[in-house]
């Protein structure tokens, strides 16, 4: 089955219908818990009367817009699709239950906002359908992602970057959700791009053609960035290709053993293209207004990869998925035609750093998180 989204024009008709088979821990300075589904700001709840009133108190608080893919969806997939991660096993870590995030637990988005003091962002499909009032009290950032999406369209007829960002421009232009002045201590995380390789070649794209396709999407996932900068976000974060060699879907032929240099030279080629691409746009910029989130280096450091072998590390499992499916044709998350589960999940998630077959465990991603954390300082220059 193909996965299928339709997308009708502006943020209140936001409204999906699916099918689908594809498809930071310590706070700024702050003490910040994770809270599912976006809550307050350190727990502050302030009951406002007036938009006015609202706006002025959420120019103190930080703001995390999220937009891009699986990395970084934390359920903006409706519950009544076929999602997977709505799905058992999805979500046994963290909170318990599936919770729309495509792991077992938590994901780079909420290592992330915690690293910056704030809960991870409520995500749009369910902004929309709280009430007015509490729309104007949430003022701490949405995460638009969907998993499955990228760049331009791929094989999930998803709401694409470009359509993302034209829903946060909506917001912020013509229904005055978030103001320029408000907008002073906003940051966003971007999380794009592999599923518009996966796109490219299951749609027979050639290896040679390749660069040209990596030069297309750099070309408007440059335009997309400055867009979001330009709509107020003050410090634009993007997550560089990690080692596609080293995920499970790649490394499965050489039953999970080392990675694939095949997939690893594609990331490589992307991420060196996309540093050259933000140092030309933040000396356009004059301030350094994006930066890079190393994810290449980060899984190569996590799973101590050396000549594409893991070697020692925190993790019994590096390359293999905990969670799969249990006969051909199966995948994490399946069930039979009369709902008998067809996956087999492995005795402890924190041992393996990949959860399934693309997407790092919680484990795997506070791994991610520890490598990316010295780094991510640079957020606040």
């Amino acid at each position: 089955m193909d996965p299928i989204f339709s997308f009708r024009s502006g943020p209140k008709a936001y409204w999906i219908s699916f099918k689908m088979t594809v498809p930071l821990l310590q706070a700024h300075g702050l003490t910040a818990k994770f809270n599912l589904g976006g809550g307050h700001h350190n727990g502050h709840h302030r009951h406002r009367h007036h938009h006015h009133e609202a706006e002025a108190e959420a120019a103190d608080f930080l703001k995390l817009f999220v937009f891009g893919d699986s990395y970084a969806d934390t359920g903006n997939w409706p519950k009544s699709t076929a999602a997977i991660c709505w799905k058992n096993p999805y979500g046994m870590t963290f909170p318990g239950k599936p919770s729309g995030r495509f792991s077992d637990g938590r994901i780079l988005t909420d290592y992330l906002a915690s690293f910056l003091g704030t809960s991870s962002p409520m995500p749009y499909n369910n902004w929309l359908k709280i009430s007015e009032e509490s729309k104007l009290e949430y003022q701490y950032g949405l995460n638009f992602a969907h998993g499955g999406t990228g760049v331009f369209t791929t094989l999930v007829n998803g709401p694409n970057m470009t359509t993302q960002i034209n829903v946060f421009q909506q917001l912020v232009q013509e229904e005055e959700v978030y103001s320029s002045q408000n907008m002073s201590s906003s940051f966003a995380l971007v999380s794009v791009a592999g599923n518009d390789y996966a796109a490219y070649l299951a749609k027979s794209g050639t290896t040679e053609d390749l660069p040209a396709f990596t030069k297309s999407i750099m070309s408007q996932l440059i335009l997309d960035l400055q867009r979001i900068h330009g709509l107020g976000v003050r410090k634009v974060g993007i997550t560089a290709m990690p080692p596609l060699g080293c995920l499970p879907q790649m490394s499965a032929s050489i039953s999970h053993k080392n990675c694939s240099e095949t997939g690893n030279s594609l990331a490589k080629f992307h991420n060196q293209v996309l540093q050259e691409n933000i140092e030309k746009l933040n000396n356009e910029t004059g301030a350094p207004a994006f930066m890079i989130l190393d994810l290449y280096k980060a899984f190569m450091s996590a799973l101590n990869i050396r000549n594409n072998h893991p070697g020692n590390s925190t993790f019994e499992e590096q390359l293999s998925p905990c969670c799969v499916g249990s006969a051909e044709g199966y995948s994490c998350g399946s069930v039979n035609n009369i709902g008998i589960k067809k996956y087999i999940v492995c005795e402890d998630p924190k041992q393996s750093f990949f959860w399934d077959d693309i997407h790092p465990s919680q484990q795997g991603w506070e791994a991610v998180y520890s490598a990316l954390k010295p780094s991510l300082q640079n957020l606040f220059n």
